[in-house]
């Protein structure tokens, strides 16, 4: 990662605190770390803890689609790691059945796609309407509401993490 990102060994140790020595022992595998050095590191190269911990991933990595019905949508788990960053395809009934348009909140951030229909977007005291290829993206502390904005279903893609984590979109990955 440090060699990815251009970082010299000197570099590194300055915006983490860790001696140039330390990070030379973790990078050649002679020095297992600790925890005490993992958040720093991942805090220096902007990554989750996750990334610098996890096993690598085997078996199947197909992810088995299995529709769940809630509160009158229909989601669509598309990831099935927990925690973390977790998309959806989200599918919305026609407006009018909705069983509720009350505004809710709750910790964490989301991002939506609309892939289908129109879809009827209130954040706070703002109203909008998205039709198919745009998105939205917000804090879900603030009181919102997402549902179909006319007689069709509304399909969307969807992205939820935790507080202060956003999906970090670059353009080529």
């Amino acid at each position: 990662m440090r060699r990815a990102r251009g970082a010299t060994l000197a570099a590194l140790a300055a915006e983490t605190g860790l001696t140039a020595s330390t990070l030379s022992r973790l990078e050649t595998g002679k020095l297992r770390p600790t925890l005490e050095q993992l958040l720093p590191l991942a805090r220096a190269h902007g990554v989750p803890l996750d990334d610098l911990v996890a096993a690598p991933p085997t078996g199947d990595p197909r992810v088995h689609l299995r529709p769940v019905r809630r509160s009158g949508l229909v989601l669509v788990p598309l990831t099935r790691r927990a925690g973390g960053i977790q998309a959806y395809k989200v599918i919305h009934p026609p407006a009018g059945r909705a069983p509720t348009t009350k505004l809710q909140t709750h910790e964490g951030y989301e991002w939506f796609y609309v892939l289908d229909g129109n879809i009827r977007f209130v954040l706070g005291e703002q109203e909008f309407r998205l039709g198919v290829g745009e998105a939205a993206e917000f804090d879900t502390r603030i009181p919102h509401w997402i549902g179909s904005a006319d007689n069709r279903s509304a399909e969307l893609l969807a992205l939820f993490g935790p507080q202060g984590e956003r999906a970090h979109l670059t353009p080529g990955s």
